[in-house]
Formats: structure tokens, C-alpha cells, sequence
């Protein structure tokens, strides 16, 4: 199931470039909550809570039960974090998109899939193992779930392939993706010529000397001391 962990969050009040800075400045994340019907609402997190929730994390998918506060008032809503904006050098963290869901309907998700184990055919025989697919849509309660997909893959043989009909789901969990598409597959190793091989050489062209034809008068040899011919 997927991770359901508990972060606090305070209203933002201002929002522009100048706001941002003041609050990262001071310790907070910008942060925005969308969804469930309600008008999308700025909010802020403490930098080191998101940090330490991500750090613990193992998928992206993570359902948070979040507690915003508004000064001495404060209301529970419960999120799946959507989308983290990282600094392109640092990775730390620059803003948080929560997507609001109810506890009573159906989301759909993407979740990441992950082989388990050897496939006899890559230890066996060298073969090679592909994975065509890397995530699969779902559709579930908040509370069903899934983090992640791992699939043992250790019985698959070489040409043998593992489908989406194929992994096991969890109670509540129905896939939307084609059932029929291939996750994992195993195949032949290719052989390649060894790199910098010496190509084969060839054989050194033959110049034969030309005969004269037939009845063609030989060339006359010149004598020692004879004058050159006139031209």
C-alpha cells in the first residue's frame, strides 16, 4: 500500500516572486492544494518536514494526511502529493503540488513497476532482461493504494515474457492499462565481433607482363654505343 504519513502545512496569505523568497528565506516551501471541488489554496511547509517525508519515501506515490492551519484554526485534508519541483543543481526542494482526494472515491494513479529476482534464462544461459513498461495505471481507493509493482521475474526463460495480465494486484486495485502489453521480456544475448579485430587481409594483386601478339615484330634491343633514334 502506499505510504499515508501525517505533514502540517500554513495558509499563504501573498504569493509572488517577493513573497517566495521571503518565506523560503525563513525556513518554508511554497506549496498549492488542488482538487475535490474546492478552489486550488496556497500553502507552505516546513522545508525539513518535506525533505525528511522524501527522504523516508519509497515511491513518489505518497498520500498525506494534511493539517493546515489558518492562526489558531486548522482543517484536515487528505492528498496525494502530485508533483515536486526540485533546484536543478542542489535537489532541494522549490515546491510541492498536493492533488485533494476523498477517502470514499476512486483515484487513478500511476505506479512505478520493478522486477524481482534473476530470470533463469539471464543466469542460466546470458541472456538479457528488457522491461518495455515502467509504470502502471490503476484505479483504487486512496487507502488501496499501491506504492510500487515488484514483480519476480526469476522464472522467465530466454524469449520468455511477463504481460500486464500477468502481475498480481492487490484487493480493491483494478489496472487501466492494456493487459496484453508486454512488461518483461528475455532475450538472446547478441554476439558481436570483438572491437579493434584486424580485418581479414587481402591478397596482393598480381601484375603479369604482356605478351606480344602473335606475329607482332619484337622490339629491337638497343646496342651499346648506338646513337639515339631521331624524332
Amino acid at each position: 500500500m502506499s505510504q499515508h504519513v501525517k505533514l502540517t502545512a500554513q495558509r499563504r496569505a501573498v504569493s509572488g516572486r517577493n513573497a517566495v523568497k521571503k518565506i523560503k528565506a525563513e525556513g518554508f516551501v511554497p506549496a498549492v492544494i488542488y482538487g475535490a471541488k474546492q478552489q486550488p489554496e496556497n500553502l507552505q511547509v516546513v522545508a525539513r518536514d518535506i525533505a525528511t517525508l522524501l527522504s523516508h519515501a519509497s515511491s513518489e506515490n505518497i498520500l498525506v494526511d494534511l493539517e493546515i492551519k489558518d492562526g489558531a484554526n486548522s482543517v484536515n485534508r487528505l492528498a496525494l502529493i502530485h508533483e515536486i519541483q526540485h533546484h536543478p543543481v542542489g535537489r532541494q526542494v522549490l515546491h510541492v503540488d498536493f492533488q485533494a482526494v476523498s477517502a470514499t472515491e476512486t483515484l487513478t494513479a500511476y505506479i512505478p513497476i520493478e522486477p524481482e529476482g534473476e530470470p533463469v534464462g539471464v543466469k542460466t544461459h546470458g541472456g538479457l532482461l528488457e522491461q518495455s513498461l515502467h509504470e502502471l495505471e490503476v484505479e483504487c481507493l486512496p487507502k488501496d493504494m499501491p506504492d510500487v509493482f515488484r514483480v519476480d521475474v526469476s522464472a522467465l526463460n530466454i524469449d520468455d515474457s511477463l504481460h500486464v495480465r500477468d502481475i498480481k494486484l492487490p484487493q480493491g486495485v483494478t489496472a487501466l492499462t492494456d493487459e496484453d502489453l508486454t512488461v518483461f521480456h528475455v532475450s538472446e544475448a547478441v554476439v558481436t565481433e570483438e572491437e579493434g579485430a584486424a580485418p581479414e587481409a587481402e591478397s596482393p594483386e598480381v601484375l603479369k607482363e604482356k605478351k606480344p601478339e602473335a606475329g607482332a615484330p619484337a622490339a629491337a634491343e638497343a646496342k651499346p654505343g648506338a646513337a639515339p633514334a631521331k624524332k
